[in-house]
């Protein structure tokens, strides 16, 4: 029997995101640099940013005729400082990562007039650019050099193995961070199983990432905490070791032992939508999986609602 399905919502928020497009000689490099650069980045709750691979590109799609990835890097809009955030963010993860990794080279993908991945991706009106490449380019300690390379206007870095090649900007973008799936188990592996087909199902959609390991939280946080110094906590009403603790209201629906969680970014809200349903629909019948949820604030964190029944989705 399939699993219940929550008549609720995931509350996302605004975010501003950056596209960079890597590629590499083989599939092995391009799969290094990815990693690479959007490792530790689950939640902004500690992390930079959140980052993840949003999908491959074939090389007959990529400017210089290579395997290619499109990664996204998210910080919330909330933040004054957040094109600065961001800036840092790409810089970093782009020169310790991508810079340093064999064959690898950085395109960009969003800039103020959309996107050049232009059959999947809807132009980004109103996007801005920071000169990614010029600041990595200062490793290049004087050698450096513009240049225009596969039809890209590039800066150019002399290194050990040859040549690293990065476009002169990188364009970034409104996006949605925090649409999110709850997986109530009768059993641990339930859903675990449950969560691990939603991230597979939901990252083959294009224009979203899921920052976490795998795909999965297996920790899911409240804002705020006991401790000053902490801004967000473990749940504890959903916990299952705490149903019964003196001064826990457990909120867990009966028979539930293990909660897992799927956390998804991305470009817009239909690409979240269409990413949610796709996840839903792919881990609803894993056996001894009890529910399906959603986690929100009630409007206080953000404005954009993805519903889990998808006839209650304005259009």
């Amino acid at each position: 029997m399939a699993a219940t399905i929550d008549d609720t919502y995931a509350e996302a928020f605004r975010s501003i995101y950056a596209s960079v497009l890597i590629t590499a000689r083989d599939p092995y490099w391009l799969d290094r640099a990815v990693n690479a650069s959007t490792g530790n980045a689950s939640s902004t709750i500690l992390c930079d940013c959140e980052a993840g691979l949003d999908r491959y590109v074939p090389e007959s799609e990529t400017p210089d005729g290579r395997p290619g990835a499109i990664v996204q890097f998210h910080v919330p809009r909330f933040h004054k400082d957040r094109e600065s955030r961001l800036e840092r963010s790409v810089l970093v993860r782009v020169a310790q990562n991508v810079l340093t990794c064999p064959t690898a080279t950085a395109f960009n993908v969003l800039d103020a007039s959309g996107s050049w991945f232009a059959s999947t991706q809807p132009p980004k009106p109103g996007g801005k650019w920071f000169p990614l490449g010029r600041k990595l380019a200062y490793f290049g300690d004087g050698h450096q050099f513009k240049a225009d390379r596969f039809g890209r206007r590039c800066w150019v870095v002399p290194i050990l193995s040859g040549e690293f090649v990065c476009e002169r900007r990188c364009g970034f973008a409104d996006g949605l961070m925090g649409g999110n799936l709850w997986f109530f188990g009768a059993t641990a592996d339930a859903a675990l199983d449950a969560a691990t087909r939603a991230a597979a199902a939901a990252s083959e959609v294009p224009g979203v990432i899921l920052p976490f390991p795998g795909g999965v939280a297996s920790s899911g946080s409240k804002a705020g905490s006991k401790y000053k110094f902490s801004i967000a906590s473990t749940y504890a009403e959903y916990c299952p070791t705490l149903r019964g603790k003196e001064g826990v209201a457990s909120r867990l629906p009966q028979g539930v032992t293990s909660v897992q969680e799927i956390i998804i970014n991305g470009a817009d809200l239909p690409t979240i939508v269409k990413a949610t349903q796709a996840a839903i629909a792919a881990s609803k019948d894993v056996p001894d999986l009890l529910t399906i949820s959603a986690g929100n604030y009630g409007g206080r964190l953000g404005k954009s609602f993805v519903y889990l029944h998808p006839e209650k989705q304005p259009a």
